[in-house]
């Protein structure tokens, strides 16, 4: 895109970062969403806890990820602390898009799908409005980082 910066930013240690995010879901799981969830502002992302199913084993699986509200819906990207490969929780949500997300205000029952085409590129500028380092960070994967979009479940008629 004319104008953007072809610099790639600085991250840290890829063993700093999996050790930040295991302590960080530890401090939301140990004081009940009390610590180390907030809400996304105007111009913040917010952090929210992601419940899946395992795709393999069944079992609940949970994560911090960062979001912004798009209307009802809420958006992240499967960035895998914008390490290669995708993060498990997006491998989960592909083989069982239902899942739980906890926000400041309560949970949520949500169905997860990625975004494509031009939501993909409209929901991408405003991420990019949050942070000026998107671009950058994506260019360190060698593939193309999906942007998930997480609806609110509708509970129709049990059948």
């Amino acid at each position: 895109m004319p104008g953007e910066s072809e610099r790639t930013p600085r991250l840290q240690p890829r063993w700093f970062i999996v050790l930040f995010w295991k302590v960080h879901r530890a401090l939301v799981r140990f004081t009940g969403g009390r610590r180390g969830l907030w809400p996304a502002q105007a111009e913040r992302w917010g952090a929210l806890r992601l419940t899946t199913i395992g795709r393999r084993s069944g079992q609940e699986r949970s994560v911090i990820v960062g979001y912004f509200e798009d209307g009802p819906n809420l958006v992240t990207m499967a960035m895998n602390g914008w390490g290669e490969g995708e993060p498990a929780w997006w491998l989960n949500l592909q083989a069982h898009p239902q899942a739980r997300v906890q926000l400041t205000d309560g949970p949520r029952e949500v169905v997860a799908h990625a975004a494509t085409g031009a939501e993909r590129a409209r929901l991408w500028d405003l991420w990019r409005s949050l942070d000026k380092d998107l671009d950058g960070y994506a260019r360190r994967r060698s593939t193309e980082t999906a942007v998930v979009v997480f609806e609110p479940r509708i509970s129709g008629p049990e059948t």
